[in-house]
């Protein structure tokens, strides 16, 4: 290894912008949110299955060439309003998520993890604060499911994440012997006091937490009044009597 031996000038950047070369034939527009196609590293608006880099400083028309001919200027870090579905003023530091370069959500299902929101704006818009490789998802970026109708879990769904955006629809879980390992994240994703998440063990099974035993059959409730988009449990089969509490936030119920 040989270190420096004299003064070496660096071409240095600035802190908050980047440059990434863009597909072949396409446009990225002023404002687009920016994905990164993870086979080729190459920039383009974003979707769903892409890597969030940030926000378009201006237009990038690669509709007549090859990939990588031009560049798209992107911000990668900062805060900007946003029309997110749904938005309404208790939702600050609520995570956000993009589906294409300008839809903008809370749920995470089909989306990618953008940034938090930073202030209420007005009714469904939202400054939103990012910084494209830096900002983890909240959630973890693992498997995603909305909830949004009355069923009954599987084996297969151990290991997911279920949003749940409809109010008074329950879930049911498997009875404990059909269900050993089983380990689930439940997160209610209504507005503040408008979904009220159910989950429903067996008639013969406990779910048991911090400072609750349960009951037989005993169902568990994020209370709606005071339910907040984000509040979650993770739940997870084990011990003699069937589902234990490994994490919750929010108000929860057994009875």
């Amino acid at each position: 290894m040989t270190t420096l031996a004299k003064d070496t000038y660096r071409a240095y950047e600035l802190g908050v912008v980047n440059q990434i070369p863009v597909i072949a034939a396409d446009i990225i527009y002023e404002g687009a949110a920016v994905g990164i196609v993870a086979a080729s590293g190459h920039a383009r608006p974003l979707t769903s299955v892409d890597a969030f880099a940030g926000f378009a400083e201006q237009k990038a028309d690669n509709s007549s060439g090859a990939a990588a001919d031009i560049n798209v200027y992107i911000k990668k870090k900062g805060a900007v309003p946003l029309a997110v579905s749904g938005a309404v003023s208790t939702d600050l530091n609520q995570p956000v998520y993009a589906t294409d370069d300008d839809t903008f959500t809370f749920l995470p299902t089909g989306a990618v993890f953008i940034g938090f929101v930073r202030r209420f704006v007005s009714a469904g818009v939202v400054v939103v604060e990012y910084d494209a490789g830096n900002y983890a998802d909240p959630y973890g970026g693992g498997v995603y499911e909305t909830f949004s109708a009355a069923a009954t879990l599987t084996v297969l769904d151990t290991g997911k994440t279920f949003f749940v955006d409809t109010d008074a629809q329950t879930m049911t879980l498997l009875t404990y012997a059909a269900a050993t390992g089983i380990h689930i994240k439940v997160v209610t994703m209504g507005a503040y006091g408008t979904v009220g998440t159910t989950i429903d063990p067996a008639a013969l099974d406990k779910i048991s937490g911090p400072d609750a035993t349960g009951a037989d059959g005993g169902i568990m409730t994020n209370t709606k009044a005071t339910a907040q988009r984000g509040d979650y449990v993770e739940l997870a089969s084990g011990g003699d009597d069937g589902y234990m509490v490994v994490a919750k936030k929010g108000i929860w119920t057994i009875a």
